[in-house]
């Protein structure tokens, strides 16, 4: 199961993932926060009693008021909900892309990666996924050619880029 903002709506999960078998199931919504993850969780996760969580929010938390320890301790909220009904099942975490439109908030992102890579790093059901490197040229900013003309939404590139970092993770060769 796919959780999170657009990122996740606009992913074309079963042409990304051919080899998932049953085909993922896409719970992504438009504008979602972290806080909107954990609020529903209950609704929206638990009764597909998924194995196994690819979640990706945080991105639209950069332009609220949400601090990066807000956006973790939501973070905690959804994860924490999901061991409690679903001890079994994993969640890979994406980290909170760099983009060209949001690059002002960089800093914001990189501490709320931070503290959600810390609590990863403490649970064997959590991975932490890197993107932000693969996602940034030569010279340390996004690469242009990531991102939909919005400099937001990811283009085929970005989420070939997402494919592979995901790939050995859902087949279960990490």
């Amino acid at each position: 199961m796919f959780v999170g903002s657009s990122s996740i709506v606009r992913w074309d999960l079963v042409s990304a993932f051919p080899e998932l078998e049953p085909a993922p199931i896409n719970r992504g919504f438009g504008g979602s926060q972290m806080s909107d993850a954990a609020r529903y969780v209950d609704r929206i996760v638990i009764p597909h009693r998924p194995r196994l969580i690819v979640l990706y929010e945080g991105d639209n938390d950069l332009t609220s008021p949400a601090s990066p320890e807000q956006i973790a301790a939501e973070f905690d909220r959804f994860a924490d909900a999901v061991h409690a009904a679903l001890p079994g099942t994993r969640i890979l975490v994406i980290a909170i892309k760099p983009s060209v439109q949001r690059w002002a908030l960089i800093e914001k992102a990189r501490a709320a990666n931070a503290l959600i890579r810390r609590r990863c790093d403490t649970e064997l059901w959590l991975t932490f996924v890197d993107v932000e490197t693969p996602m940034l040229g030569a010279d340390g900013r996004p690469r242009p050619e990531l991102y939909l003309e919005d400099g937001l939404h990811l283009s085929p590139e970005g989420y070939r880029i997402w494919n592979e970092a995901l790939r050995p993770l859902l087949t279960g060769s990490r």
